[in-house]
């Protein structure tokens, strides 16, 4: 069925609603629901949080209370119909009397995907699906790509110049305050509104990747510094196969139960340094280069309840990340500056793809403008595979 042109209003407000849970719903999808009356006045409104454990419906319903009989939910996600953490969205539904669901999408979760909505159908309410669909895949992409995997959403995030490279060639120094030092006097690759936005990239994700070569030479944070609420800390992630994580690097100073570090040594002396300091250290599989296996990373991040993982690493780890296909999102910021020479830092080392056919091919492109730099967001898996 095709929602009206007065269906837009309150179904933006309920994707509005939805976008206050991010950061505070995962492993769970974020959800707005809004309830409108036969006059067209606003009697209930819900957004779901997983420490507030209610759905986003069951919010709105109490809200509306007698009012829902004959209203209009309007919803980003179809309601679930099994039992979970909650009982089934779909029976308090019917049980309010609601007329009319209209809502973005169907649920990727396997458990639900198209079976509440016939559910509500057969109950006798009318159904509408489509409108801001987009937008509402958009929203849940980590949540699509989790649930039926059981691995992270992985985006793939770099700053580069023009012509692609990502540093000026690697200083002879490698004292992490010398480097910050130097960086301050350089200059950043790109502009501030650029690097405000990476703390709002960070926001949206549960867990952030990094090699232990970028720790040793940058030093830096990690963190979310957006300023908004998030139900957990951003798990800082290293990959450290000789476990050559300084002691003395900010991460490890200011590690509270939120960084993992991935390895293949057994140092047990080294790990368990890094255990007393509140760091979680464990084995990986190795690849036949003898880095870490980067499909048995995402696997273990999965198991964590991670749904998405962001990836800020250097040429190293892009590189290693790419050819594995673990990669399913870029959001590649480019500055208008152009370094040239041969020693400056590509956005992924390693063997790379040895044919054109084989390269790895973005799609779905949307460009952003951040002052004079601008980013390339893109997909190379498909999310949804309905």
């Amino acid at each position: 069925m095709t929602s009206s042109s007065t269906d837009e209003q309150p179904l933006r407000r309920a994707l509005e609603l939805a976008r206050e849970g991010v950061g505070l719903t995962s492993p769970n999808p974020c959800v707005g629901a809004v309830v409108v009356d036969a006059a067209g006045s606003v009697v209930g409104e819900g957004s779901h949080t997983y420490e507030a454990l209610k759905h986003a419906e069951i919010l709105a319903l109490q809200q509306a209370g007698e009012k829902a009989r004959g209203a209009t939910l309007y919803l980003n996600l179809e309601p679930c119909c099994h039992q979970g953490r909650t009982g089934p969205c779909v029976s308090a539904i019917v049980s309010a009397g609601i007329g009319r669901v209209v809502a973005s999408m169907r649920d990727p979760n396997p458990l639900v995907c198209g079976k509440g909505f016939e559910s509500l159908r057969e109950a006798g309410i009318e159904v509408s699906v489509g409108l801001f669909e987009k937008e509402a895949r958009k929203l849940n992409e980590a949540f699509a790509k989790y649930i039926r995997t059981h691995t992270p959403l992985v985006t793939l995030k770099s700053a580069m110049t023009l012509d692609g490279k990502i540093a000026p060639a690697p200083s002879e120094s490698h004292n992490p305050t010398a480097v910050r030092a130097a960086s301050a006097t350089q200059g950043w690759i790109t502009g501030e509104k650029a690097r405000a936005h990476v703390h709002e990239l960070r926001h949206q994700h549960d867990a952030i990747l990094i090699g232990v070569g970028t720790i040793i030479a940058d030093d830096p944070l990690l963190t979310d510094r957006s300023g908004r609420p998030r139900r957990r800390p951003l798990l800082r992630v290293i990959l450290d196969s000789r476990l050559r994580l300084p002691l003395h690097s900010r991460v490890v100073k200011t590690a509270k139960d939120d960084v993992l570090v991935l390895c293949s040594s057994s140092d047990e002396k080294r790990m368990r340094d890094l255990q007393q300091r509140g760091i979680r250290v464990e084995r990986m599989p190795t690849a036949e280069d003898g880095r870490p296996d980067m499909q048995s990373l995402v696997r273990c991040l999965g198991e964590m309840e991670i749904t998405s993982l962001l990836i800020e690493g250097g040429a190293a780890v892009n590189g290693a990340a790419l050819s594995s296909g673990i990669v399913d999102k870029v959001f590649f910021y480019y500055a208008p500056k152009i370094l040239g020479g041969t020693g400056a830092v590509p956005l992924a080392a390693g063997s790379g793809f040895s044919r054109m056919s084989d390269a790895a091919y973005v799609k779905s492109i949307e460009l952003h403008r951040f002052g004079e730099d601008f980013a390339v967001e893109g997909y190379l898996n498909d999310l949804y595979r309905d």
